[in-house]
């Protein structure tokens, strides 16, 4: 798959230099100071976009943020992160969130996460958004999304669709992690998602 070019929006040049390190990915990088320039860029043809949340906030007001991030994959970036802030952000589009100073290979991992279609999260916010899709939505009665599970892969998928970590999984299912990544990767695949959010929503009958 060829890489795509990415917009990094910022106006702090110390951030704007570290995630350079994208280029070594083969990452053609364009800077912007102003959101602005997504619109530009989404004209372009373009998908891609790094935004630093204090630019964010400088420039919109919160219930202005999806007209930026409609018809984007943005990874949205924060110094002082929350989940209160995260929800925020997804809430209104945004493919991903998380830590203004991620590592390198952290940065690059993500990027290709959300190119991929995936959503982003830290594993805190994560949970939480599962636990409230499981609490507001109650689980399907319909079996078309289990149909093609085995019964081990249709329990690791309930629990995971609620928020437990691979580790509490395990223990609560009494086999290994290894085994429950190999249950969740094949659960991915025949339900054709690619993260836990989409696969909680199709547990609770919602096709993202």
């Amino acid at each position: 798959m060829q890489v795509q070019p990415i917009l990094i929006a910022t106006k702090d040049e110390f951030l704007s230099a570290s995630w350079q390190i994208l280029t070594q990915q083969g990452r053609a990088l364009q800077h912007a100071d102003s959101l602005q320039a997504l619109q530009d860029w989404k004209r372009a043809g373009h998908r891609l976009a790094i935004i630093d949340m204090a630019l964010l906030k400088q420039q919109a007001a919160a219930d202005q943020w999806s007209r930026y991030f409609d018809g984007l994959s943005v990874l949205v970036l924060s110094s002082h992160m929350s989940d209160q802030e995260g929800q925020q952000v997804l809430g209104c589009g945004a493919s991903g969130y998380s830590h203004t100073h991620l590592s390198a290979e952290s940065l690059a991992l993500v990027v290709q996460s959300i190119e991929s279609g995936a959503i982003w999260m830290g594993r805190s916010l994560l949970q939480k958004m599962l636990l409230d899709i499981d609490q507001r939505l109650p689980a399907s009665t319909a079996s078309d999304w289990a149909q093609p599970l085995s019964a081990r892969e249709q329990e690791v998928a309930r629990l995971a669709a609620v928020g437990d970590s691979n580790a509490e999984i395990a223990q609560k299912l009494s086999i290994t992690e290894r085994t429950v990544r190999a249950h969740l990767s094949a659960v991915f695949e025949k339900l054709h998602v690619d993260d836990r959010l989409k696969l909680a929503l199709k547990v609770h009958g919602i096709h993202a």
